[in-house]
């Protein structure tokens, strides 16, 4: 079994659940998708590490700091930012808070980017992709460049949303994908 197919598998065990759920955006589902418990395990680290590094390598985006609205982005975007660093061509992570801090030097970005970084917008879990233009938003007010976005669950958005800003959206895996897995 490949790194693929291991996150594939350990996101079915401990993050895919069936039921009835009413999403972040309002809407109703028959499963929902914590990607943090899978994200914020050790295995799944090296798992999302090695098989989003992968990616964003193929990508050719050549992002040099990566990360997304905390919380959900935070695992997701360390995890690529640390194997990258094992790789020798480092990419360091970043977190948009949902408000500036009111305290310090009121940032919303943290993390240390510089204007004119070159940065990939991440999420764990997406279905309307609000959450990743708020804080491709943030990242531009911030003075860096947005060079794509990146989520491990795609369950339903098209990446028409993200081209319209002239954006890239890459992901992982589908949520009909790991439905239909978790299923069997």
């Amino acid at each position: 079994m490949n790194d693929h197919e291991r996150l594939r598998a350990l996101l079915i065990a401990r993050s895919v659940r069936l039921g009835d759920f009413t999403l972040a955006s309002g809407a109703k589902s028959d499963y929902y998708i914590d990607v943090r418990a899978t994200s914020m395990s050790a295995d799944g680290q090296v798992l999302v590490g090695r098989v989003g590094y992968q990616l964003v390598r193929e990508s050719g985006l050549e992002p040099t700091h990566i990360g997304g609205l905390t919380m959900g982005a935070d695992p997701v975007a360390y995890a690529i930012a640390h194997q990258s660093g094992i790789d020798g061509r480092p990419i360091d992570g970043f977190s948009v808070r949902k408000r500036p801090k009111e305290h310090g030097t009121g940032q919303r970005v943290e993390g240390g980017v510089p204007v004119g970084a070159r940065c990939l917008v991440v999420e764990d879990t997406m279905t309307t992709g609000k959450s990743s233009l708020e804080a491709v938003e943030a990242v531009r007010a911030h003075g860096a460049l947005v060079v794509g976005v990146l989520t491990l669950v795609n369950r339903s958005v098209e990446p028409a949303i993200f081209e319209r800003e002239g954006l890239p959206l890459l992901w992982v895996f589908t949520g009909a994908e790991l439905l239909r897995a978790a299923r069997g």
